[in-house]
């Protein structure tokens, strides 16, 4: 998660860099827009992308007419340092012509995306451990309550399959998913660990592990 301040080239072009935004979720590029070092600086202190205005001749806050935002992820330099790269959440249509992307394109979000989304959030808990936090609260417990926890809320999930409806299954499997995502991130793994593994096995040759 790259929000710290970076060495941003302003010089190449009037004090100016080109800033791409895409949606930290879905991947999709939204805009492109031009920032100052101001811009940049009320960026990092407001997390609400904002840029120069080049017609206008001033700073301006994306969404600060319109209501829609965007909350920022992290923002990133390229190798020579003169264009940056935004990952941000969108609160709502992105272009003046309330389309989703400045290019017409749809940014429909696939729920599967979310996963990795929900694992940089709760990567971001166990660094910063914030009060208040149910999830710094497991981080705390430690590895044994973390993984009760996951056995827990897995029995639970088996119970609603055999006893009770898909809507509570599907409350429970999220609930066990969530407490998985916590557990690999305490042992320093990620989902998509997981992800690799399935791959391996999906191979015609693969053997189990004796």
């Amino acid at each position: 998660m790259k929000t710290e301040q970076i060495e941003i080239d302003f010089s190449k072009m009037n004090g100016l860099v080109p800033a791409i935004v895409q949606d930290a979720r879905t991947k999709t590029v939204l805009m492109l827009g031009f920032m100052n070092s101001e811009a940049y600086e009320k960026t990092i202190a407001t997390k609400k992308v904002t840029f120069y205005s080049r017609s206008r001749d001033r700073l301006w806050t994306k969404g600060e007419t319109s209501g829609n935002f965007l909350e920022m992820v992290s923002i990133q330099n390229d190798c020579d340092h003169d264009s940056l790269l935004i990952k941000a959440v969108p609160c709502g249509p992105i272009c003046h012509t309330v389309s989703d992307t400045c290019w017409g394109e749809k940014n429909d979000v696939n729920p599967l995306l979310f996963l990795t989304f929900l694992e940089d959030f709760i990567e971001k808990r166990h660094l910063e451990m914030p009060e208040g936090s149910y999830t710094t609260s497991l981080f705390k417990d430690g590895i044994n309550r973390i993984a009760q926890k996951v056995g827990e809320e897995a029995l639970e999930m088996v119970i609603e399959a055999v006893n009770g409806s898909n809507d509570r299954l599907l409350y429970e499997a999220a609930d066990m998913l969530y407490h998985l995502v916590v557990l690999l991130t305490e042992k320093g793994l990620r989902f998509e660990e997981v992800v690799r593994e399935l791959q391996v096995r999906h191979n015609p040759e693969w053997h189990k592990h004796n």
